[in-house]
């Protein structure tokens, strides 16, 4: 395994640190303390990652007598927004994980195991040991699959030998990708850097990578002797207008080269060729159809496609008339509430909205569910809405970023104006999220940010 990567902290970074924490302080206040409600209803919850534990830590707080189950046979918990900092070498796979049962709190029954049906009619779930659980409020939030079998060639095996990584694959493979990052950034060759034509969770992650790979060769053995490709199955580098016009002049200045419209659909990782398709149009007739655009690497990151879980898919939640390759669970994009199932509710990566599948979302979905939910118990509607909050704290550079936050409306909406400029690439960006971020995470968990 190669060594981590290390930057030194300057003065100026002692002092952006000091900012950070001063940020910190403010997006991880004590919420409000709410009048404790009493029933007996029986909350299930699917899913123990940040959506659901954050949920469950939260309802505690509020209820009175409530019986609350998680259904999640996971017994690690991934910090996931680390995933990428494990990739370049920055931090240790261990730093992204830790035990699920020690971030539930007492009151909260966890069931160690996976859901294996769901009947939103009868409202009950059905777990793989055979268990079955009665509800009168569902919640879901089992996140989402990594499809690693749409890409023919490929298996996780592969991962850190001859040039391969997959950091979504989780925190092994994340260090496993670094060995391969840094193999590249030594000897050079052409990287190619890939996302998949599904919606995804980080949707920026792609773009972090492909900015440290090139940053770390810049200065590595590498040094003039290498070249990164970005491909992307989309017309554009982000979904927000502004966003992507300033990456796309940070690619341009940084040599980066982009393949929009190109989608991996295999690899031949003896031949160390990838395979893509696109779109093609006939100039006479206007007919269209897609083409096979082959591309070698010495270094390839593969992100694969990303669906809601089998359980999910068959249990009658999913959308009908949109994202019906993918299967995330129909709801209500202010609320998060199933139009058609007003008991379930559904949270983080699993929610079939326009934006939001990210941890930062899940800080500003949990309160909308929370509210809607106790609301339900009492008789009444709630009045939380969920604007889309999404935020993306957009490595660019070891020791810069920039911290990207933004609505459904693609409309800008930094925490901190005046402060940190949202477009600008800035030592204290980067130490939101190389150091404040995960102390904000565990703090959401707790049910206190």
């Amino acid at each position: 395994m190669a060594d981590t990567f290390e930057p030194k902290i300057s003065r100026r970074g002692v002092l952006g640190m000091a900012l950070a924490g001063a940020a910190f302080t403010s997006l991880a206040t004590e919420p409000a303390h709410a009048q404790r409600v009493s029933t007996n209803a029986h909350i299930v919850i699917i899913g123990a990652g940040a959506a659901g534990t954050t949920l469950a830590n939260r309802l505690v707080q509020r209820l009175e007598g409530a019986r609350i189950t998680i259904i999640d046979g996971r017994a690690e918990h991934l910090y996931q927004p680390g995933l990428t900092l494990v990739a370049a070498g920055l931090k240790p796979a261990g730093y992204v994980v830790s035990r699920t049962a020690d971030w539930l709190p007492s009151g909260v029954t966890l069931v160690a195991e996976q859901a294996s049906e769901i009947d939103p009619e009868a409202r009950t779930v059905a777990t793989a040991g055979g268990q079955r659980f009665d509800y009168d409020f569902l919640v879901v939030a089992p996140g989402m699959v990594q499809d690693y079998d749409a890409i023919e060639g490929f298996s996780l095996d592969m991962v850190g030998q001859n040039g391969i990584g997959a950091l979504y694959a989780g925190p092994d493979h994340a260090a496993r990708t670094w060995a391969a990052v840094s193999r590249f950034t030594e000897e050079g060759g052409t990287a190619v850097m890939t996302r998949p034509a599904t919606e995804m969770k980080c949707a920026g992650a792609p773009l972090k990578h492909a900015f440290l790979v090139e940053d770390i060769a810049s200065r590595g053995g590498a040094r003039g002797r290498y070249e990164v490709q970005y491909t992307c199955p989309q017309p554009v580098l982000f979904s927000v207008p502004i966003v992507a016009e300033k990456v796309r002049m940070l690619f341009g200045e940084r040599g980066i080269a982009t393949h929009y419209r190109h989608t991996l659909t295999a690899i031949d990782p003896g031949r160390k060729v990838a395979f893509f398709t696109t779109p093609t149009t006939d100039a006479a007739t206007g007919a269209t159809g897609s083409s096979t655009v082959e591309m070698e690497y010495d270094y390839l990151h593969v992100i694969p496609p990303q669906r809601a879980p089998e359980v999910i898919r068959q249990s009658g939640l999913s959308w009908a008339d949109r994202w019906t390759d993918q299967g995330w669970v129909e709801c209500d994009r202010q609320t998060l509430r199933h139009p058609r199932y007003p008991e379930v509710f559904a949270l983080g990566d699993i929610a079939g909205v326009p934006k939001g599948k990210t941890a930062a979302s899940v800080k500003w979905q949990v309160p909308v569910v929370e509210d809607h939910l106790i609301a339900a118990i009492q008789g009444r509607e709630g009045t939380e809405t969920y604007d889309g909050y999404t935020s993306c704290p957009l490595i660019t550079r070891v020791g810069r970023a920039m911290l990207v936050e933004f609505d459904y409306h693609d409309n800008l909406v930094p925490s901190f104006p005046g402060v940190i400029a949202p477009l600008e690439e800035l030592w204290i960006s980067w130490l939101m999220k190389e150091v404040a971020l995960k102390a904000t995470y565990n703090a959401m968990l707790r049910g206190r940010a």
